[in-house]
């Protein structure tokens, strides 16, 4: 007999924390697994094992499980969390459940159903070829017979689309929060009983979200869960904010260290959210207290953030200024850009999504309040302008193909990206993806083989102005040049025909008096933007016009 009776895991590019760089994992999912040898990726795969042969740090989520189970009737020589190739060690015959943390196992979410697929539809990302090794490992395979399959996390619901549930053995699919089904469910499995295929949790009391006992992926702690701004796109923003409280989050913190931590991420939908007022308003004296006394903590030298939304930059442009000092001082990232003297820049992960005020106004409206969706391209530049100001160089996001996507909308994008020319950031074009448990799950995604001509010039611009900020060496950019001519007639105008031609010149540096009549920005005369940066944006007093969203007494956008 041997194994341990639980054991949970997850894929090695999801646990990686490679240079302390969210981006760098992020690419994982992005990049083609055929092709990684040759871009040097081998790191994704490097992650450190404890003397036992437990994993040393494995995504937050899989953490709260192992809380939740330790809390309950299992103990530590029950439940061990390992990566894949410690499988042999720890699954056998005594193993009753194996339970696996999905945060984005085949590659298919907003940020990361494209990149891939420009090497053609049939390429696996690099996350997808983990997660796959993981759950068709031949020791998991051998000993299923006599073990639960029990997989969850945010990327679950890919599973369940593509029918790879069967297929994979996966006994249960957990979505949603996990903390009031957790313990039932693994026990049930435990005592080898029927559990169901599917389960969904939700949102639940503070105080049933256990603290961790061990390290997370990058140190990553938990300050807040859900938004409330309604995004019909996202199923985060259609729960309710909620706070983790401060001593939870510093005991979590201190046991990130104790473990070998020396950065905190601290994980969120949206920090200006933590300890809110009504109706969104930012608690700038709970937001400092929360970075300082997190700074505090011996042992941690960098923090880094998560998500935000830029209206709070412009509604109080002092909250940025009071928190720089820890956001900016204790960063990790550094760019000759930043006016801060060891040239370090805060890094916030921003999603813009539009500039269309129409396509805002209908699917977004919330994530400007307590602005108007005709409000939303100055408040874009005016928020840029405060954090970039403040040595904030966000890490930004636009989705293409949104429903009912015009011309004229996405001509609006690009007026937008024009007038964001020279601005201090990292832009990524996504394409639509219709999430599960959103108000737009039944609408269809955008594929990269429909683009048109003019979402192709946005894509690549985005690409063109991420370069110039990024990678300024010269024969770096020659290179890169040179191969773009190369992919369009080997492979791109293949794939996706001639609309993408002069858009991907420019992201190759083409004279731009070449590709003028050809695109709908013109970079070759500096003309001026249709946007400016305002000196003010005026919050709207009307109230009870229908174009501004109300917020109901659960802290939720009306929409």
């Amino acid at each position: 007999m041997s194994g341990k009776p639980i054991v949970l895991t997850a894929c090695d590019s999801e646990s990686n924390e490679y240079l302390r760089s969210t981006w760098r994992q992020m690419l994982l999912a992005t990049l083609p697994a055929r092709y990684a040898k040759y871009i040097g990726t081998n790191w994704s795969v490097k992650n450190e094992v404890a003397p036992d042969g437990q994993a040393k740090y494995v995504p937050h989520g899989l953490r709260v499980v192992e809380s939740l189970l330790l809390g309950g009737q299992f103990t530590a020589d029950d439940v061990v969390v390992c990566y894949p190739d410690q499988f042999e060690q720890f699954i056998g015959d005594d193993t009753r459940v194996v339970g696996v943390h999905a945060h984005n196992p085949l590659g298919i979410t907003f940020a990361t159903d494209v990149y891939a697929y420009l090497y053609g539809s049939t390429i696996e990302p690099i996350n997808a070829m983990e997660f796959r090794r993981l759950i068709e490992h031949p020791v998991l395979r051998r000993h299923k017979p006599h073990l639960k399959l029990i997989v969850g996390g945010p990327g679950a619901w890919q599973i369940e689309k593509k029918n790879l549930q069967d297929a994979w053995q996966v006994d249960c699919l957990v979505h949603g929060e996990a903390e009031d089904l957790v313990g039932p469910l693994f026990e049930s499995a435990f005592r080898g009983e029927e559990i169901p295929r599917s389960v969904t949790g939700h949102s639940p009391d503070l105080e049933k979200i256990p603290r961790i006992h061990h390290r997370s992926t990058f140190g990553a702690v938990e300050i807040t869960r859900g938004c409330g701004r309604g995004c019909q796109f996202c199923s985060v923003a259609l729960r309710k904010g909620k706070s983790i409280p401060l001593e939870h989050i510093l005991h979590n913190v201190r046991v990130q260290v104790a473990e070998g931590a020396d950065t905190i991420l601290l994980t969120t939908e949206d920090i200006f959210l933590y300890e809110q007022g009504p109706k969104f308003k930012t608690n700038v004296p709970a937001l400092k207290r929360l970075l300082d006394s997190v700074a505090a903590v011996p042992g941690v030298k960098y923090i880094m953030l998560t998500h935000g939304t830029i209206a709070p930059a412009v509604i109080e442009p002092e909250v940025i200024a009071e928190l720089s000092e820890v956001a900016v001082g204790y960063s990790v990232n550094k760019h000759q850009d930043s006016t801060h003297p060891d040239k370090r820049y805060a890094n916030l992960f921003v999603g813009l999504e539009t500039g269309s005020t129409r396509l805002f106004d209908q699917h977004m409206k919330g994530k400007a309040y307590p602005y108007r969706a005709h409000q939303w391209p100055e408040v874009v530049l005016k928020g840029m302008h405060t954090l970039n100001k403040h040595n904030w160089f966000p890490f930004c996001t636009f989705i293409l193909g949104l429903p009912g996507e015009t011309r004229q909308d996405t001509r609006e994008s690009l007026d937008l990206l024009y007038a964001l020319k020279g601005s201090k950031w990292c832009v990524i074009p996504t394409l639509f993806v219709p999430l599960e448990e959103t108000r737009l799950e039944k609408k269809a995604g955008a594929k990269l083989v429909e683009m048109t001509d003019l979402q192709w010039e946005f894509f690549f611009t985005c690409w063109r102005y991420n370069l110039d900020f990024y990678h300024r060496d010269p024969s770096l950019r020659w290179k890169f040049s040179l191969g773009i001519p190369l992919y369009y007639y080997m492979l791109g105008r293949k794939l996706f025909g001639r609309e993408m031609k002069y858009p991907l010149l420019r992201l190759g540096h083409f004279p731009e008096w070449m590709l003028r009549r050809k695109l709908y920005l013109d970079f070759s005369n500096g003309d001026e933007p249709k946007y400016r940066v305002p000196d003010h944006v005026p919050v709207p007093e009307d109230r009870h016009r229908p174009a501004l969203p109300d917020v109901d007494s659960q802290g939720l956008v009306v929409l």
